[in-house]
């Protein structure tokens, strides 16, 4: 099943700066081969269930080996069955709605 995911993976008792940690993250994601959006608050990942999910614990496993005693995810998952739709799919339809299409 396909899956979007916006996950926020916050490690704690490191410090103010978490950018290490948001780096590595990133960069697991990349090398599951996953399409992935980085914003200010986290990232949009998609792909097939079990491969995003994946990445999460594999996240976690790597920002403790790098230090963070703990961490604090939050997760907001969609899927759907009626049709395949892309992370890309959603953004261009809210666009074609504000220029009036």
């Amino acid at each position: 099943m396909k899956v979007i995911i916006d996950l926020c993976v916050v490690p704690l008792g490191v410090g103010l700066s978490v950018s290490k940690y948001v780096a590595a993250c990133e960069t697991i994601v990349t090398e599951a081969g996953l399409k992935s959006m980085l914003h200010a608050y986290g990232t949009n990942i998609e792909g097939e269930w079990d491969e995003v999910f994946a990445v999460v614990k594999k996240c976690h496993e790597v920002i403790h080996e790098m230090g963070a005693p703990r961490i604090s995810t939050t997760i907001k998952a969609g899927t759907r069955v009626d049709r395949t739709q892309t992370m890309q799919d959603k953004l261009d339809s809210v666009e074609d709605k504000l220029s009036g299409v």
